[in-house]
């Protein structure tokens, strides 16, 4: 067996087997594979596709690529369950959703990534956090879900390595809108951490990575089916991102958001209702229980009953931050030296929103990365950021901007007002949560 020969089979449209497929993931991830191979053969998908046999086949080659970890030795008495977000701008769910299933009798492995191009990380956030240790041994990884029942970190070298490489030179060679790549790489990840199920959260709208609803509809499916035929009950909701979800967007700001909504000191409404249903929804796919009503309800009750937070805070300090994060969390949080308020040229209602300007903002900050090897700042961003059918006015601006600059100020005041459109009329607004994909029995 020959890597081109691989290659000129997809190239040709043909339909390779589960042994070609690990064989060339074996070659990414020990290098008897070329880069100039890996990019013929992410271009041949790319232009070919890939049935969802194949989908799953290179989804559990890149999986096992590296460690899988496994959860029962630890003797949980609960279902190990994760949520993914294909990403947006003002996406703070992870932050909070992670400590309520916890208090729900889930546990969380979550391992994210870092915020490129318009949309944010969830690693970014809490990287905001002085001494949060996002890159911890698998040891404390492990100890952390099994007593506090949540740990969110990033990906480590030794999971699902053939996707880091791989993803490298996607991103290089325009093949990373690829559906059956896509797929593969998001699920290696995260079945990489022993997962028993997964609820994906697809966005759709301007602020998405997919570029319209038919595609994110797609990529829906394809995860759900793939997740499935490799073993992780999985469901999908597609969820809307025409706007910014939360109320901020940037790092610290984020981070300060979430804990005032684990708090319950205020809660975005978009921000809960997404928060609600994915975490909702976890514990549907968890096992916990097959009663969405019940769901919701022990949802409200974690939250209520300040467990979520406690959760939260639990999780903080075993990863290294500092002990009482959660009551002195403003004080930990850095803050931009300079705030002020982005005003409409005219008063009005807010019409529509270009989210992904909106994020390429808060990137020309600072707070973002075109590169992956860009800094970040994590102070600045925006806040108290307009919901579409808002009036703004004289009183009520659109948004307050968060600067490490005064001179920058001028360029995202424009960046804001031309991604804002206002008008007179009351807007039509669609669900937040627009659909569920899942297979007839999850």
């Amino acid at each position: 067996m020959l890597p081109q020969e691989i290659v000129a089979k997809k190239r040709d449209g043909g339909r390779l087997s589960r042994s070609e497929i690990e064989y060339f993931v074996d070659g990414i991830t020990h290098g008897y594979v070329s880069e100039g191979q890996i990019a013929a053969f992410a271009m041949a998908v790319y232009f070919n596709g890939m049935d969802m046999d194949e989908r799953v086949a290179l989804t559990q080659a890149m999986r096992d690529s590296g460690d899988v970890l496994e959860w029962r030795s630890l003797g949980l008495d609960g279902p190990v369950v994760d949520k993914h977000s294909t990403g947006g701008v003002g996406d703070l769910v992870s932050l909070t959703l992670g400590p309520i299933a916890a208090a729900c009798g889930c546990f969380v492995p979550m391992i994210s990534g870092r915020g490129l191009g318009h949309t944010g990380g969830t690693l970014d956030k809490f990287d905001s956090i002085p001494g949060y240790d996002t890159a911890p041994s698998i040891d404390l990884f492990r100890r952390t879900v099994r007593d506090v029942g949540v740990a969110i970190i990033g990906q480590t070298g030794d999971l699902a390595p053939a996707d880091r490489r791989f993803y490298s030179i996607r991103d290089v060679t325009a093949t990373v809108e690829s559906i059956p790549l896509i797929t593969a790489s998001i699920l290696s990840k995260k079945l990489s951490a022993g997962l028993d199920s997964l609820v994906m959260d697809v966005k759709a709208g301007s602020g998405a990575f997919m570029p319209t609803m038919e595609k994110s509809l797609e990529l829906a499916e394809s995860i759900v089916e793939v997740a499935n035929g490799a073993g992780c009950r999985t469901s999908a909701l597609i969820t809307d991102m025409n706007q910014v979800l939360a109320s901020s967007a940037g790092n610290a700001l984020e981070m300060r958001e979430a804990v005032e909504y684990l708090l319950g000191k205020k809660r975005n409404e978009r921000l809960h209702e997404v928060t609600m249903a994915l975490t909702a929804e976890m514990l549907i796919v968890g096992g916990i229980t097959s009663d969405p009503v019940d769901a919701r309800m022990r949802v409200e009750r974690a939250l209520e009953s300040l467990e979520a937070v406690e959760r939260f805070a639990a999780m903080v300090r075993a990863l290294g931050g500092p002990s009482d994060f959660v009551q002195r969390y403003d004080a930990y949080l850095e803050k931009a030296p300079v705030i002020r308020e982005i005003y409409p040229q005219e008063e009005g209602i807010v019409q529509s929103m270009d989210t992904r300007a909106i994020g390429m903002a808060v990137v020309t900050m600072g707070g973002g990365r075109v590169d992956p090897g860009d800094s970040i700042d994590y102070a600045v961003g925006l806040e108290s950021i307009a919901s579409i059918g808002d009036r703004v006015d004289a009183q009520r601006p659109i948004a307050i901007a968060h600067l490490r600059d005064e001179t920058l100020f001028d360029e995202i005041e424009k960046r804001v007002l031309s991604a804002v459109e206002i008008g007179d009329g009351t807007p039509e607004v669609g669900p937040i949560v627009v659909r569920r994909v899942a297979p007839e029995g999850v």
